[in-house]
């Protein structure tokens, strides 16, 4: 399977905000952008499972970090809870796409929930990488952020084994048993840089580090960061679409910055745009973390197109074609009831 193919920009939109409109304010769009494949696949499955089941469904954490993406789902029945016992014995409970430990999925067997797991194959990647190497007893320093609901569950899985190591700066907190036994993994959302920063501190403390057997910061995180810091680059503002909660998003802001752009702000929605961040601005990039509808992202188009900004050029640095079948629990049921078990839906 692809997951990146670079290409070259293609210059100008099609569709209601391209065109020639006059003067030199421009949007400079990124793409990649917005859904990846296992926040696809998450929101499908919640989806699928209200359809088949019907309602309420409920979901541990917010399914992915959006607020739009949740409010659309709990207007249709799901209900979002903190902890497994807030779900009645016996429903229907979905894991999110951050995935959780083992403490929790034995907590909502004790309950006699019917669990299906959303988890993104990708962090599910990692999971696995912690069993392996927690089972040969290495020492697991997991480069991620403290409190994070994917770091909870990925350290859950050998937490006497993985050290979270939040930044640079908390390298120096670092255990290490055995200099000859011991790796590095991430956290999937991470900003690619400040890893990698992270990474060499810790290896000029221990040389012998040994690294994840591939990549573990998502194909996604990696796609949008490597276009924002393209759009930042020639950007005097940009806006990036998320919500705060999503590392993803937060990270494509300080990308922005660190790339050139003299100002980059978050928003969830595009009536949080404020008129002062466009004094002495031509050109306005935007982007949207891994967890953000599009439709979001033409509402903030449509806002810039009618402060003069309706010239919008994409500039694309990768095509993804990554698609996740739905999680096996759903599939296996939705088979038996002879319905559609694809998660092949074009988003819009």
């Amino acid at each position: 399977m692809t997951y990146n193919k670079p290409i070259a920009d293609d210059g100008h939109l099609s569709g209601p905000h391209s065109g020639d409109q006059g003067g030199s304010k421009k949007v400079l769009l990124a793409s990649p952008r917005g859904y990846c494949a296992g926040v696809d696949r998450a929101v499908i499955a919640v989806e699928k499972a209200l359809d088949h089941y019907g309602a309420p469904i409920y979901v541990r954490k917010q399914i992915v970090h959006n607020k739009y993406v949740v409010s659309s789902l709990e207007k249709r029945g799901a209900i979002f809870i903190d902890e497994v016992d807030q779900a009645p014995e016996g429903s229907i409970l979905v894991f999110s796409a951050h995935g959780v430990s083992p403490a929790v999925v034995a907590a909502a067997e004790a309950r006699g929930l019917q669990t299906i797991d959303a988890t993104c194959p990708l962090v599910t990647k990692v999971h696995r990488e912690v069993q392996r190497f927690a089972s040969e007893d290495y020492d697991i320093l997991l480069v991620g952020h403290t409190g994070h609901e994917e770091v909870e569950g990925t350290a859950g899985e050998a937490p006497d084994r993985v050290q979270i190591i939040d930044g640079p700066e908390h390298v120096h907190k670092a255990v290490i048993r055995d200099p000859k036994k011991v790796v590095w993994l991430s956290q999937t959302t991470l900003s690619v840089d400040e890893t990698m920063e992270t990474v060499t501190r810790l290896r000029q403390q221990v040389p012998s580090l040994q690294n994840p057997p591939s990549d573990d910061i998502c194909y996604a995180t990696q796609n949008r960061q490597v276009a924002i810091k393209k759009v930042g680059a020639a950007s005097d503002l940009v806006i990036v679409v998320g919500s705060a909660n999503s590392s993803n998003t937060v990270r494509l802001v300080e990308v922005a910055k660190d790339a050139g752009a003299k100002a980059a702000y978050r928003v969830d929605f595009a009536s949080e745009i404020q008129e002062e961040w466009f004094d002495g601005v031509e050109t306005v990039g935007v982007s949207s973390g891994a967890s953000v509808p599009e439709v979001l992202v033409e509402e903030v188009l449509d806002s810039l197109a009618a402060r003069g900004f309706g010239d919008v050029r994409n500039v694309t640095t990768a095509e993804e074609d990554v698609q996740f079948s739905l999680p096996k629990e759903l599939r296996k049921d939705l088979k038996a009831a002879g319905n559609d078990t694809s998660n092949k839906v074009k988003r819009s």
